[in-house]
């Protein structure tokens, strides 16, 4: 091993990855032809986006999931530097969304109400926001804009729910479109139900394929994934009993009032979803992912095409480690 300076910069990984990648191509004739087949498919490694400022895109107010990913993003991430809200229900997603986070000491962070779909059926929380808390602003790209502004790094975007808001600034922003660095809940490449897309996706067929088709760094965080008891939050669950306890901040008592009229009205069990999709934004190193060529159909039900679009897909978690982990987030 030769020499080393411990003050020369470290080299990057998209950096280590173009080097290994030519030096593949030129002794392709050695043998490192299929070496460079295998870099060329996979593609750069996605960028390096810690301590860059996190925009969440959340239809909050229906399945619990997305107020457990907001308190989570809300006590851990000083760099949490927007809430939107997509699918909104007469601005009530947006309220609840200012509500948790006042509740967090979260009031730098500022709330904007976004696309309304029209959708009215997964909503619980009627009531549970105070009539003191106002109406939030409503302009999704100026206040997008400010966020990537304040940093000459890249902003990481988190989607919890259906991508209208995501496509209309990717359409209307085009500068921004390398700017942001994406990744979403939702798509499945085998879906439950084969006959449709999967629920973020299906909500907006159109803003999903657009997304697709123009996000410049695109990790999709698959149903596929997600969907599974092992993740669940039910009344039998210790994170639940932890939001109940005798004492809870108001907060907690919050999302288990959330999880309840979710429990009575729906599901039994509220699988964290959008909990792993935040884990998988913050790199934690319990989500796997692959490079895949994907398609949407024009109902936005989700394949492999050797001639679609290249996107981030996961292909497994450690679900163990998730839950140590989103207890951690959750203990007070």
């Amino acid at each position: 091993m030769g020499d080393t300076d411990p003050d020369e910069p470290r080299e990057s990984l998209e950096s280590m990855w173009s080097s290994l990648l030519g030096f593949a191509d030129r002794y392709a004739e050695l043998g490192y032809g299929p070496l460079a087949a295998k870099l060329r498919a996979g593609g750069p490694p996605p960028p390096r986006v810690q301590h860059t400022p996190v925009i969440v895109d959340t239809d909050i107010g229906g399945d619990p999931d997305d107020a457990v990913a907001l308190t989570c993003a809300a006590r851990t991430l000083p760099e949490l530097a927007l809430v939107l809200t997509t699918d909104e229900n007469g601005g009530g997603r947006a309220r609840f969304a200012r509500h948790l986070l006042d509740l967090h000491g979260r009031h730098d962070v500022p709330v904007v109400a976004g696309a309304d779909l029209g959708n009215t059926r997964y909503y619980v929380v009627d009531g549970l926001t105070p009539d003191d808390v106002p109406a939030q602003p409503t302009d999704v790209l100026d206040a997008v804009r400010t966020v990537c502004a304040s940093t000459d790094r890249h902003v990481r975007w988190v989607g919890m729910g259906p991508l209208t808001n995501l496509s209309a600034v990717l359409r209307e922003a085009p500068e921004l479109v390398d700017r942001l660095v994406v990744t979403q809940m939702g798509g499945a490449i085998n879906y439950r139900d084969p006959a449709r897309a999967e629920h973020n996706f299906r909500l907006d067929p159109d803003a999903a394929r657009a997304v697709v088709a123009t996000a410049a760094d695109l990790l999709l965080v698959l149903s596929d994934v997600t969907f599974t008891e092992q993740i669940a939050i039910s009344t039998e669950s210790d994170t639940y009993r932890l939001l109940a306890a005798e004492g809870a901040p108001e907060w907690a008592r919050l999302l288990r009032t959330h999880l309840d009229r979710w429990f009575t009205a729906f599901y039994p069990s509220s699988m964290q979803h959008d909990p792993l999709a935040l884990a998988t934004a913050l790199q934690l190193p319990f989500v796997d992912f692959t490079r895949r060529r994907i398609a949407l159909a024009p109902d936005a039900r989700m394949s492999l095409d050797p001639e679609g679009h290249f996107a981030w897909v996961t292909t497994q978690a450690d679900y163990p480690a998730f839950r140590s982990w989103l207890t951690e987030q959750l203990a007070y």
